[in-house]
């Protein structure tokens, strides 16, 4: 009898606390106020020499018309590009693009780019951003999409505007400007 009485008492105090296992109850989300902050810098794209930044880590098996260039249809790479402060690399890196683009287009040079963009100097050392995006390379200007971010940038979402400040397609280097509005907690 004393047995049954310990293990009722046990199954209403089990019972009792309410038991979420994984999760905890919702609540409403009441976001920080938002910020808004301005990025310029330089990526360094280089498939060329002894020591490439970004390298080809998947070939289509078959022969396109873009096959004889560095970058041809179907080719994903992967990337870890420099940032600087200008378009020199001897300006001052401040991080790296690490990632990885596909060429997706058969007609015309377009990659499809994932980039964490992290900081390793100043006030955003530690913090990154992300980026997920169609990238259409031959047209001088073009806008990429902000889609997150960690550190500083938690929440981050908003625009990376690119301008090509140097492009050699025979090898497939480049120099791009990146001016970044990021919106973040």
């Amino acid at each position: 009898m004393e047995g049954r009485l310990i293990l009722a008492l046990i199954l209403g105090v089990c019972t009792a606390i309410p038991c979420h296992g994984y999760y905890s109850e919702s609540k409403p989300y009441v976001p920080p106020t938002e910020k808004v902050t301005q990025l310029h810098f330089f990526f360094h794209d280089t498939l060329s020499g002894k020591d490439p930044s970004a390298v080809m880590v998947a070939r289509p098996n078959f022969t396109t018309a873009f096959n004889d260039t560095p970058i041809p249809f179907g080719s994903v790479f992967a990337t870890d590009d420099p940032i600087t402060v200008g378009p020199n690399l001897t300006s001052g890196v401040i991080g790296n693009a690490q990632g990885l683009w596909a060429s997706t287009g058969q007609d015309v040079l377009d990659l499809v780019v994932y980039w964490d963009i992290g900081f390793t100097k100043g006030k955003f050392n530690g913090s990154s951003i992300s980026i997920l995006s169609r990238d259409p390379i031959t047209q001088p200007e073009r806008e990429l999409a902000v889609v997150g971010g960690r550190g500083k940038f938690r929440m981050a979402k908003g625009f990376a505007k690119l301008k090509s400040y140097f492009a050699d397609f025979s090898t497939g280097d480049a120099i791009v400007e990146c001016n970044v509005t990021v919106i973040h907690h």
